[in-house]
């Protein structure tokens, strides 16, 4: 099963590197990877995607209370969350083409950001579901160069529990 996680943690050099060497020394493929500063000065927010089933993600989280750096975390998997993904595809576009795609376009609600002779740079941001169904329908034309941020995950509403803070008090 895939489970969202969501850790903060001092921003410092080297955190993210002993973060990933975690998940690498049990074997863990990280699926999803994003980080980023938080609303604390200081403190960067990681939301990562892992597969594994409940016992192993528990050991995660116990091994990532481990490093120092770590100040909480949070398993949203089960929460109400809203999660969303950023990709910026570069499609190949001729004039024969360049209206369909324009129209393929405003059907997902995503941005043209650049346009050349031979290319347009498309931004979309939504579910992975959605993000996978323009990139499939783009295909069709030639995507030449694609890039995905992974992954970012908040929990809905103002009375979502607290993450686990490192001394276990939220």
């Amino acid at each position: 099963m895939k489970h969202t996680i969501i850790a903060w943690m001092e921003d410092k050099p080297g955190v993210l590197s002993r973060v990933a060497g975690l998940f690498r020394r049990r074997n863990f493929n990280i699926e999803s990877l994003t980080v980023g500063h938080s609303e604390t000065p200081g403190i960067s927010r990681m939301t990562f995607v892992v597969d594994g089933d409940d016992r192993q993600i528990h050991q995660v989280q116990a091994q990532l209370f481990k490093l120092i750096n770590v100040t909480a975390i949070e398993d949203v998997t089960n929460e109400p969350t809203v999660i969303r993904e950023l990709a910026l595809i570069k499609v190949r576009a001729t004039s024969a083409n360049r209206a369909e795609i324009i129209q393929l376009v405003d059907i997902y609600r995503a941005n043209i950001v650049d346009v050349d002779v031979d290319s347009l740079i498309i931004q979309i941001a939504g579910t992975e579901e959605r993000i996978d169904s323009l990139v499939k329908l783009l295909n069709n034309f030639g995507i030449l160069e694609m890039v995905r941020t992974g992954q970012v995950a908040m929990v809905r509403g103002s009375n979502a529990k607290p993450p686990i803070r490192h001394n276990g008090v939220s």
